[in-house]
């Protein structure tokens, strides 16, 4: 049993998620890019040989730490979300490791990406395939616990 807020009765928690989520990943990207570029700038720009690996290590990094230091990345508390796993807690160092892995095999595998995105915006509580599996969930922060 989830110790989630349900969606029926309390639709406050999911109003909007999708699109919140989609806002996060645009400034998450951009801040993904932006420590890139420093990466680039620190190494006299041998880093741009190895951009795709810079932006995937250096992108999987700073989602595992964001997400185990508030249970969400700067651009989910500029959107004002957050993730919580099936018991309603905060996701702690292992469960950013997992989330972020299947973000990133998601992303890596494009149709992962569209069935996760369809479940998203189809799913009563907006959750994605890593979501799924995982038992967490997004949701807004004004009105969380």
């Amino acid at each position: 049993m989830h110790a989630l807020p349900d969606p029926e009765s309390q639709p406050h928690f999911y109003d909007s998620v999708a699109a919140k989520r989609l806002i996060a990943w645009v400034i998450d990207s951009v801040v993904t890019f932006v420590l890139c570029l420093g990466a680039v700038l620190a190494t006299a720009f041998v880093g741009l040989f190895i951009w795709p690996i810079l932006f995937l290590v250096l992108g999987f990094a700073y989602r595992v730490v964001t997400i185990a230091g508030g249970s969400a990345t700067w651009g989910m508390r500029f959107a004002g979300i957050e993730l919580r796993d099936e018991s309603g807690a905060r996701l702690d160092l292992g469960q950013a490791v997992a989330h972020t892995a299947g973000y990133t095999i998601s992303f890596a595998v494009p149709i992962i990406q569209v069935i996760s995105v369809v479940m998203m915006l189809t799913g009563a509580r907006g959750q994605g395939l890593t979501d799924t599996v995982l038992g967490t969930v997004a949701l807004n922060r004004r009105a969380l616990f």
